[in-house]
Parts: C-alpha cells; structure tokens; sequence
C-alpha cells in the first residue's frame, strides 16, 4: 500500500534520503520547472518515474490542495532497530545521542521534535508503538522532510528499552517542568545520551521518569 508525501521540502528530503521505497513523483502540469528544479532533477537522477497531471487532479489523488504542485507516492515507512542506532553513532566515532518520546500525540510536535533532532545531529528516535502515532505523512511534514533521514525505532516496552540503554552506558535525562529539576546547562552532555520527551499534557509516566 502507498501513500503520498506533499509539499516541495519533504518531497525532496524523502527523494535525497529515504530508506523507503519510491514509486512516483507526481507534478501539477505548468508549473514552473525552475521552481521544482532540485525535485524533478533528483528524481531524474534516481530514475523516479515522473507523472504530470492537472492540478485539480492532483489535488485529488492526494486528497489535499497545499500540495504546492508536487507529491511522491512512497511506500510504507521504513523502521530501524535500536542496535542500528548505536552502530550509527559508532561508525560515526560519537557518543549515542537518543531521543525518546513518551506517547507523544500531535503530529505536529512530533514533527517538529524530528526536525530539531536531525539538526542537532541524533543517532536515532524511539517511540512506544502502543498509543503512539505512525510516522505519517503529517509527521514527515511536519518535520520538514527531517523523519525521513532520522533513524526512527518502534519499542513495545519504552521502559523495557531505557533499561536495556542503560546497560549499554547511555545516561537517561527526561524532560521535567519540576523547578527542582536541573537545567541543560547544568547537565554533563559529553557522554552516550538519551533524552526523554513526555505527553504534552501529562509529561513523563511515573515509571518512564523513575527510569530516567
């Protein structure tokens, strides 16, 4: 089953980078190319096979008109094991930089914490599968195309998963509106680190910040 990424920025991160499978690049008929320039010369240089249509079809396809022109047609996200997170930061000869988000909800957070994730320079995102969003095409929107460069795992047990990183050696630090709670700069940074990111309501569950 496919599905379709919008808009000229995500298109083109996925087009640069994603492990997914790429079946098509839509284009409104018109458009300037000059515009859509990196896109279409990126999917020519892949060998992405390229459909013009009008835009009221395209909108159509993609059940929605901002898609300012352009649409891939992809299929499933692609997963990673925490394990290739950790080789990552390996090969790459740095600490383990995580980001662990706790059944966050809105697409629109979780799509805005990936795009900061991938500018700091994080090994990987590990959710929680139950009550946890997919990574949709909102997500990747909302991340400006950033989710389909980062390695994203699903864990059954988030907890589970924080313990097994901690014998690792990666330290756990969770987000807390405490005033007690120490800031970023009073935290060590230099070392395997994972970052926890509660419910935008609730925060951290008892157990996850227990963890932490």
């Amino acid at each position: 089953m496919t599905e379709f990424l919008i808009r000229r920025n995500p298109v083109l991160e996925a087009l640069r980078g994603s492990r997914r499978e790429i079946v098509r690049l839509w284009v409104q008929q018109g458009i300037d190319r000059k515009q859509i320039k990196a896109i279409w010369d990126t999917a020519v240089s892949r060998s992405i096979p390229i459909t013009q249509i009008s835009k009221q079809k395209l909108s159509q396809r993609v059940k929605d008109s901002s898609h300012q022109g352009v649409a891939l047609e992809v299929g499933p996200y692609v997963y990673s094991d925490v394990d290739d997170m950790l080789a990552l930061a390996a090969n790459q000869g740095e600490k383990p930089l995580l980001l662990l988000l706790d059944l966050l909800h809105g697409p629109q957070n979780i799509g805005q914490l990936l795009r900061t994730a991938e500018i700091c320079g994080v090994h990987g995102v590990i959710v929680q599968d139950r009550r946890a969003p997919e990574i949709t095409p909102a997500v990747v929107q909302f991340s400006a195309g950033a989710a389909e460069h980062l390695l994203i795992a699903q864990v059954t047990n988030l907890v589970s998963a924080m313990r097994d990183l901690k014998d690792a050696g990666v330290w756990l630090a969770g987000l807390d509106m405490d005033p007690q709670a120490k800031t970023l700069g009073e935290i060590d940074l230099d070392m395997p680190l994972g970052i926890v990111v509660g419910h935008e309501g609730q925060g951290l569950r008892r157990l996850v910040s227990e963890t932490c």
